[in-house]
């Protein structure tokens, strides 16, 4: 159950980036998506915890940052226009690969 808690804890790791992009606009701070953010920090902290609980926690917390931050990329790729180069995938690649050298070892 903890390489579950870790996962949705990981996943919540990519909202809360997004709720502060969007969080912000011309017109000024966009509450709805700050509260978003902070929800997702609060969630993902919180699943993390329970993931401590079995999971060694250089191994946790890589995997849980790898995940938000595989997460964020290709949102940004994909919503927000970001740069979609071959050197970005292979940077993206090494990090996911980190991951599953992680939860195999």
């Amino acid at each position: 159950m903890a390489w579950v808690y870790l996962l949705l804890a990981g996943l919540c790791e990519i909202g809360w980036p997004i709720g502060l992009k969007l969080g912000w606009a011309a017109g000024g701070l966009r509450y709805g998506w700050l509260g978003f953010a902070i929800a997702c920090i609060i969630t993902s902290g919180g699943l993390l915890l329970l993931a401590l609980r079995e999971i060694p926690v250089g191994t946790a917390y890589a995997v849980w940052t790898g995940i938000g931050a595989v997460g964020a990329f290709l949102v940004g790729i994909t919503l927000f226009g970001d740069a979609n180069t071959a050197l970005r995938w292979a940077s993206v690649a090494l990090i996911t690969a980190g991951i599953i050298g992680l939860k195999l070892a």
